[in-house]
């Protein structure tokens, strides 16, 4: 039986803004069910590569194609209706909302006709509470309660179980762990494994390459726009991975020059 089709696929994806090349010759391919990990350090392309799979720029060459079909988007818009969902690392909830207004922003269920119409607020606190139990939590109790009162980690399930809610069938988690402390970004973690179980295809961005080996089937290592390593789970070490990202220095020369770096007394705060 032949192989499906990726949800989404990029081959040979270049990007230029003014003369400069963010991202070079990038292929990479997403499928049902599965995590990709693309890792990178600040400065790799992996921002430029996120808005082009959003949506947001168009690829100055190559070409996308989603479920084998060439396509080119005209804007995120056109991507959210083929099943392209984005949560950035800032999450984008609005603490001073409550948790059914940041679940239905911008899409709020309504009741009532013509004049009449109004938010059906009881309906939407009802499905965010569903939304989110279904993905282990159940601190919240309220669909009033204020998203400002939420940690880090139930604010991601709150966005990710909302992009799912409105039909992504492939999601962009860009650093989702990057700004949580252990337990928390342990909780985002098996939220993930939860999401790709249901057949979500994901793109887990970061620069942690702990947690990505923790979860990932495929990674693709950016370094300078380029793809300088794609590979599946098992096929190196974190120790390689580092490496790569480091741009082929060696993990060791890293920390040795850190520990210099400690012994001159620069680290100091």
């Amino acid at each position: 039986m032949a192989e499906r089709a990726p949800l989404i696929e990029l081959r040979n994806v270049s990007k230029s803004f003014a003369g400069i090349q963010a991202l070079r010759d990038v292929s990479i391919a997403v499928h049902a069910g599965s995590i990709l990990c693309l890792l990178g350090d600040n400065g790799a392309g992996k921002s430029t590569l996120i808005k082009i799979l959003s949506g947001f720029h168009p690829p100055s060459s190559g070409v996308i194609f989603v479920d084998g079909a060439e396509t080119r988007f005209s804007s995120p818009r056109e991507a959210r209706g083929l099943g392209i969902a984005t949560v950035h690392q800032e999450v984008g909830t609005i603490p001073l909302m409550s948790v059914a207004r940041n679940f239905f922003l911008g899409a709020e269920p309504t009741k009532g006709w013509g004049p009449f119409r109004h938010l059906d607020i009881a309906r939407a606190e009802t499905i965010a509470l569903e939304q989110i139990r279904g993905f282990g939590i159940t601190r919240v109790t309220n669909g009033d309660q204020l998203v400002g009162t939420l940690s880090g980690g139930e604010r991601q399930v709150i966005a990710i179980a909302r992009a799912m809610y409105f039909g992504a069938r492939i999601l962009i988690l860009d650093e989702p762990t990057s700004a949580l402390g252990v337990k928390e970004a342990a909780k985002v973690l098996t939220l993930v494994k939860t999401v790709r179980a249901k057949g979500i295809g994901i793109v887990f961005i970061t620069h942690n390459a702990r947690h990505a080996m923790l979860i990932g089937d495929r990674f693709v290592v950016l370094n300078q726009g380029g793809v300088s390593a794609a590979f599946n789970r098992g096929e190196k070490s974190r120790e390689e991975v580092l490496n790569l990202m480091a741009g082929g220095k060696q993990t060791e020369q890293i920390e040795a020059d850190l520990a210099l770096f400690e012994e001159d007394g620069q680290g100091a705060l």
